[in-house]
């Protein structure tokens, strides 16, 4: 459960993929299954991009610069959806958030 000060990830943030989740991608879109859950997730193609990018570089700044020059979307409407995809990678125990300061948070 997330606290009331946790307003969730922020670009400043790094996602680490948990080592307990597989992934395949098929015709364009990914499949996670959480080895320890059993939870599967599936990913249409921006968000499998959104993925894979996590996987390279973990920053979510990192990844919204990359993001904001593939996709024709405005900056709040990409960073909106960002934050909102990370926070459901670390609510369904696909990743973990790594807060600025070195704190790890999972829900």
């Amino acid at each position: 459960m997330a606290s009331t000060h946790d307003s969730g990830p922020s670009l400043n943030d790094s996602v680490k993929i948990d080592d307990q989740v597989v992934f395949r991608e098929l015709e364009g879109e990914m499949v996670l299954l959480n080895l320890e859950t059993g939870i599967y997730f599936g990913l249409d193609p921006v968000g499998t991009r959104i993925w894979t990018l996590l996987r390279e570089h973990e920053s979510l700044q990192q990844v919204f610069e990359v993001l904001l020059q593939e996709y024709d979307v405005p900056e709040p409407v990409l960073k909106a959806d960002l934050l909102r995809l990370a926070r459901e990678f670390t609510s369904h125990g696909l990743a973990r958030v790594r807060r600025e300061g070195g704190d790890s948070t999972a829900d």
